[in-house]
């Protein structure tokens, strides 16, 4: 059966739907903010591969494909924000604003906390792409001398807190504003944040898709400069 599974072109990209499909299932039937889907899939995909001892070298050869999707993936979120164009253009100072403050704001968290736990420069140069989406982000890692497995793992997991944490943020620093609540999401949790300001509103999710491509480009020229620093 290993054997068979192994082998198999499909088993990963199977494995990886069905267990992305058994979260979206779980969280339409409860609604808790905890049962984010890639969570889920993550989590039960993890599973599948302990309980029948499958190396992860040979799921990846058969899921590999579905990464294919990612680029094209990220490139659609432009369409809402052709939908809200006229309103990015009323406030694209502020937008620009509040981006630059949250890219700075994510690499000046990772420095600081680098230099508080004694980070090395290849575990720092890992995290400093945290916040911008894993197309972006393995080739910065990759460019700065990080590890691009962690790196994808630290970006998953700042993409599903922000997630499930997004609304309970606006809530806490009464944040009202769609346009604020939009590019808060997008700049530090990129393309799964963006999947909730999406629900939040058509507003929210424009904002959250540019903050997605601006971040990831002030990125590029930051985590560089920030890279020099440590």
């Amino acid at each position: 059966m290993e054997t068979l599974l192994i082998d198999s072109v499909f088993f990963g990209a199977v494995l990886s739907l069905a267990a992305y499909g058994m979260g979206l299932l779980l969280k339409k039937r409860f609604k808790w903010a905890v049962l984010n889907p890639l969570l889920i899939g993550t989590l039960g995909v993890m599973a599948v591969l302990l309980i029948l001892h499958i190396d992860y070298a040979h799921y990846y050869k058969s899921a590999q494909y579905i990464s294919y999707f990612l680029t094209p993936a990220t490139v659609c979120l432009a369409v809402p924000l052709y939908q809200q164009i006229e309103l990015l253009k009323k406030n694209l100072k502020a937008v620009i604003g509040g981006i630059t403050a949250g890219v700075l704001a994510s690499l000046t968290s990772i420095f600081l906390l680098a230099k508080l736990f004694s980070l090395n420069h290849e575990q720092y140069v890992t995290l400093l792409p945290k916040s911008i989406t894993t197309a972006i982000g393995m080739d910065i890692s990759a460019e700065l001398g990080g590890i691009q497995t962690i790196t994808v793992a630290v970006i998953i997991i700042t993409g599903i807190l922000g997630n499930i944490l997004a609304e309970l943020v606006c809530k806490v620093f009464r944040l009202q504003e769609p346009i604020a609540k939009g590019l808060a999401i997008g700049t530090s949790s990129h393309a799964i944040g963006t999947v909730k300001a999406m629900e939040m509103g058509e507003i929210e999710g424009a904002m959250s898709s540019l903050a997605i491509a601006v971040a990831g480009l002030m990125t590029v020229v930051g985590a560089s400069l920030f890279a020099k620093l440590f």
